[in-house]
C-alpha cells in the first residue's frame, strides 16, 4: 500500500517539510499537545526514577543485616505520628531476642543550638559511642569529612555536614556549641549522610543527651543488627511477636493488632519500589492523556490539510501519483509533527529535570539526582513519532481514496 522507495523518500520529505514551514504557527500549535506529555514523561520520570535510585542506593549501605524497629503500625498513619517511643521494656525485649547481635537505640529531639552567638533549631540525637560507633560506620556508611568520632561519656559532638555548611557556616572541629546551656566541643564534620535531615542532626554522648534534654527513657526508632547464620526474615518475625506479645501482656491489646513496624532492609526495598512504581505509573497515565490530545490535535490539522490540498492532491494523482504515494507524503508530515513535539518536549523536559537537580543541590531538602538514560530519550522520541504517523493515518487514507477528477474540480 505504501509508496516507500527509496529514491522517492527524499521528494516526499522535502514536500512536507515545504508544507509544514509554509505553516509555522499551525505546525507549532499542533505539535504542542506532544511537547506536553513528552515533557512530563521526561522530567517526572527521570527525577522519580533518580530519587528511587537515591533511596535504594542508601538502603543498600545501610547492608543486609540491618532491622529497624519503630513504635506504631506502618499500615496505621495516625499511630506513626502520634509520637509513640519504644520503652526501655521494649529495647531490652529486643536485645534479647534471637538472632539480635546488637542494638542501636536512636533517640532524638529538637532543641536550641547556640553557636557563635548564633542561635538555632537543629535536631540533637544521642549515641552510645562505645557501642554503636561501628554500625554506624560499617552498616550505615557514616564516615568523617573533618575531626575525629566523639569519645563516650565526653561533653563532645559530631555535627552532620549541613550544619557545617548553611546551619551554622564556618564551624569546624574544635569550635565550641552550647545545648541546653551545656557546652560542648565539636570534634568532628560527618560528609553528607544522603538526606536533609540526617545532615541538619547533632550527636552527642547517650547519657549527656538524656540529662540535657530531658528524654531519659525509651528511644525513638531503634536498629538491631542480627548474628551471622540468620535470616533477617526470621529475626524480623521474632522481634513483632515478641514486641507484641509484650505489649499485649501490659495493655490487652487484641490478637490481630500490631504496636510496632518492624522492617528488613528487603522489605524496605519493596516499599519504596512499590511506592515509587505507583507514582511513575501515574505519571506515565497523566502524560499519556496530554500525548492523545496532540495526536487528536495532529489528526484534525492533517484533516484541515487534505482539504486545503485537495487540488493539489488532484494534480498529483493525475499526473500518476499512486495512492500509496499520497498516503507516504501525508504519513512523514504527520510523524514530523510528532517527532518535532517529541523532540521539543525531550529537550524541555531534560532541562526542567536538571534544573530542579541542581535545586536540591543548592537547597538540600534531599538529594536529587535526574535519572536520564539513552533509552527514555530514545522511547520518547520513538514514540512521538510513532503517535503522529498513527494519527496521520485516516486523513492520509482519505487524502489517497480522493478522485483526481474530483479533486481538481474542488474549489
Amino acid at each position: 500500500m505504501f509508496d516507500i522507495n527509496i529514491k522517492n523518500l527524499k521528494e516526499y520529505f522535502k514536500i512536507a517539510f515545504k508544507t509544514i514551514t509554509t505553516r509555522r504557527v499551525r505546525s507549532w500549535l499542533t505539535t504542542i499537545g506532544i511537547i506536553i506529555g513528552v515533557f512530563l514523561i521526561v522530567s517526572l520520570l527521570s527525577l522519580s526514577q533518580g530519587l528511587k535510585s537515591g533511596v535504594m542506593n542508601e538502603l543498600n549501605r545501610m547492608g543486609k543485616d540491618l532491622i529497624t524497629i519503630m513504635p506504631g503500625d506502618i499500615t496505621n498513619i495516625t499511630s506513626m505520628i502520634s509520637g509513640l517511643k519504644l520503652t526501655n521494656d521494649d529495647l531490652s525485649i529486643i536485645k534479647k531476642t534471637e538472632g539480635v547481635k546488637t542494638l542501636v537505640a536512636m533517640d532524638y529531639t529538637t532543641v536550641v543550638v547556640r553557636y557563635n552567638n548564633q542561635k538555632k533549631t537543629t535536631m540533637v540525637y544521642g549515641a552510645d559511642w562505645r557501642a554503636d560507633l561501628d554500625i554506624f560506620k560499617s552498616d550505615m556508611g557514616w564516615s568523617l569529612a573533618e575531626g575525629r568520632w566523639p569519645n563516650p561519656g565526653k561533653a563532645e559532638a559530631v555535627v552532620g555536614s549541613i550544619i557545617a555548611k548553611d546551619i551554622f557556616p564556618g564551624i569546624k572541629a574544635g569550635n565550641e556549641i552550647t545545648i541546653k546551656g551545656r557546652k560542648f566541643i565539636v570534634t568532628g564534620i560527618l560528609n553528607s549522610v544522603g538526606t536533609k535531615d540526617d545532615d541538619s542532626m547533632v550527636g552527642i554522648d547517650l547519657n549527656l543527651f538524656k540529662s540535657v534534654t530531658g528524654e531519659r527513657t525509651g528511644a525513638k526508632m531503634a536498629l538491631a543488627k542480627i548474628k551471622p547464620n540468620y535470616s533477617p526474615e526470621f529475626v524480623a518475625e521474632k522481634l513483632k511477636s515478641n514486641l507484641n506479645e509484650n505489649r499485649k501482656r501490659q495493655i490487652g491489646q487484641k490478637e490481630n493488632e500490631s504496636s510496632y513496624t518492624v522492617l528488613t532492609s528487603a522489605t524496605m526495598a519493596n516499599i519504596v519500589g512499590n511506592i515509587m512504581g505507583l507514582i511513575q505509573a501515574v505519571i506515565i497515565g497523566f502524560a499519556s492523556i496530554a500525548i492523545v490530545v496532540g495526536g487528536i490535535g495532529i489528526m484534525n490539522t492533517m484533516y484541515t490539510s487534505v482539504r486545503e490540498r485537495t487540488k493539489e492532491i488532484g494534480i498529483m494523482k493525475a499526473i500518476g501519483a499512486k495512492n500509496g504515494t499520497i498516503v507516504t507524503i501525508f504519513l512523514i508530515e504527520s510523524g514530523i509533527f510528532g517527532m518535532l513535539g517529541g523532540i521539543g518536549g525531550t529537550l524541555l523536559g531534560l532541562i526542567f529535570a536538571k534544573a530542579i537537580e541542581m535545586y536540591f543541590q543548592i537547597h538540600p531538602l534531599f538529594y536529587l539526582k535526574a535519572d536520564v538514560g539513552p533509552g527514555l530519550i530514545l522511547f520518547s522520541i520513538t514514540f512521538s513519532f510513532a503517535v503522529g504517523c498513527i494519527s496521520g493515518y485516516f486523513p492520509a487514507r482519505a487524502a489517497s481514496k480522493l478522485k483526481p477528477v474530483d479533486a481538481l474540480r474542488y474549489e
